[in-house]
């Protein structure tokens, strides 16, 4: 995955995807779920997350408090150890995040804690929530992180468009 090739496409594609989300919160298809089960399968054919591993480069999961009792158990460490060493709490949200960026478990580009990661990397990108127009912020901001999410949202954007009164 050429990463900067992707983050000038969606640098220059960011404002119309979003406008095209931010209207969804407005009109939405009354088939949008099977819409959007069609249009991501064919996101799966064309990108493979593990040649670009672009979410672990740029953004932190929230561990939960499960996440980091299993985790920490599984590197051989307490979870004040595991929380000492490598997160911090947010003052705003009280969600406990990485402190640095790439991912301390991204090794090759690869998660080396696959088996036991966090649940929040485990759903993601969060393409199968439901209803998929209640996630627009969330797509908003990955749509210059995730290929698989600025493929899916430029895809549903030419499907809408072609197939509905828009």
């Amino acid at each position: 995955m050429d990463l900067k090739a992707f983050r000038k496409k969606a640098s220059a594609k960011k404002a119309k995807l979003t406008a095209f989300l931010q209207k969804l919160d407005d009109i939405v298809p009354e088939d949008m779920p099977k819409l959007v089960t069609e249009v991501d399968a064919t996101v799966w054919r064309d990108v493979d997350c593990t040649t670009c591993a672009n979410c672990c480069k740029t953004m932190t999961p929230t561990f939960t408090p499960k996440d980091i009792k299993r985790i920490s158990a599984h590197v051989g460490m307490t979870a004040a150890e595991f929380k000492e060493k490598w997160l911090h709490k947010e003052e705003d949200t009280g969600d406990w995040v990485n402190d640095n960026q790439p991912c301390q478990f991204l090794v090759n580009d690869m998660c080396s804690i696959y088996e036991v990661r966090p649940r929040d990397c485990a759903e993601f990108p969060h393409h199968y929530k439901r209803p998929f127009d209640m996630y627009n912020d969330t797509f908003i901001q990955n749509l210059h992180r995730c290929p698989a999410t600025f493929t899916l949202v430029e895809r549903l954007e030419q499907r809408v468009r072609k197939e509905y009164e828009w």
